[in-house]
């Protein structure tokens, strides 16, 4: 079965696939800024959220002036 392409979810990168994606919106996570909200062991928990999503969100946050949230 194809993995369903829901691209673009707001500003999130498309460098990112079409299965990591979709988990955020799932999750309630459909843009940067609410990416930021979210430390990158939150992220990594989300199914399909990988090293290699977190290196592109970072990038992507980075070029935005944002971070991913620190872990408390």
């Amino acid at each position: 079965m194809a993995t369903p392409d829901v691209r673009p979810v707001g500003d999130l990168p498309d460098a990112l696939g079409k299965t990591a994606p979709r988990e955020l919106q799932a999750a309630g996570i459909d843009s940067l800024e609410k990416v930021s909200r979210r430390t990158e062991a939150d992220l990594l928990a989300i199914h399909g959220v990988g090293p290699k999503s977190i290196r592109i969100l970072a990038e992507a946050l980075s070029e935005k002036g944002l971070t991913f949230a620190q872990a408390e």
